[in-house]
């Protein structure tokens, strides 16, 4: 009894010794839960909300979305603010499914989260990241991203819903949060990067790091860059009326 009392004492003077972040590159930390705890930096929380602003550079065309966006995990609701001529658009997605909807449309649109938004963002960028569920990682020899020591992961897509078919994936071992991430089509061409800045934080209660800035560079075209910048996140309830598809015309 005494020495199993000894070994939970080393354990827990492991933790705090090394730290908590540190203590997550133990052996029985499995691929999948460094991909939910980096998730949970880039809005995969049981609620909250945050304003995006999208600025896209390409081919020399400059264009702006202002939105807010409401999510719960995975799911969310987005509407647009600006331009004008935007606003009052609507992006829902439940369950992986996805529907637009604007001023002066009978019913929603379905559409996908790998279709285009503006720039290099997909629609799919604009929500949390699901990477724990949508993806079944491989781990690859670690590396420094801008000093900063990654775990490294190739990420499959599990299901065709999944916004992209297989992403590279840096994970900083301090911070447990995606610094860096290569996104492939279904034949291995990279075709994007994006790197991620978290200079937010979940809330003043949780000072854990929440996205910032999500900026997106072309690897076809070069000079073509998107940024999404990510404003004012509030931690709240949102109710289940707020994904009900029947109410999103009237909402």
């Amino acid at each position: 009894m005494k020495k199993s009392v000894q070994v939970i004492c080393i354990l827990f003077l492991m933790i705090f010794v090394v730290g908590e972040d540190n203590f997550l590159q133990a052996e029985a930390i499995t691929p999948k839960d460094i991909l939910r705890l980096a998730d949970q930096s880039r809005g995969n929380l049981e609620g909250i909300k945050w304003k995006l602003s999208i600025e896209s550079i390409e081919n020399n065309d400059k264009q702006e979305r202002d939105m807010i966006v409401s999510a719960r995990g995975y799911d969310f609701l987005a509407e647009l603010m600006k331009p004008a001529k935007y606003k009052g658009q609507k992006i829902l997605m439940v369950d992986h499914n996805m529907w637009f909807t604007k001023p002066g449309v009978k019913k929603p649109v379905p559409i996908s989260s790998r279709q285009k938004l503006v720039g290099g963002a997909a629609y799919g960028d604009i929500a949390a990241t699901n990477y724990a569920d949508d993806y079944e990682p491989v781990p690859l020899p670690d590396e420094t991203v801008n000093g900063e020591m990654c775990r490294v992961f190739d990420l499959k897509a599990v299901n065709k819903k999944a916004t992209y078919d297989q992403i590279k994936y840096w994970i900083s071992i301090n911070r447990t949060v995606g610094v860096k991430a290569e996104y492939y089509s279904v034949s291995g061409k990279l075709f994007k990067t994006a790197v991620f800045e978290y200079n937010n934080h979940i809330s003043k209660e949780n000072p854990s790091p929440f996205i910032s800035k999500m900026t997106i560079s072309d690897s076809l075209v070069q000079g073509n860059i998107t940024s999404l910048i990510f404003l004012d996140n509030e931690l709240m309830q949102i109710p289940d009326s707020m994904f009900d598809l029947n109410l999103l015309m009237n909402r």
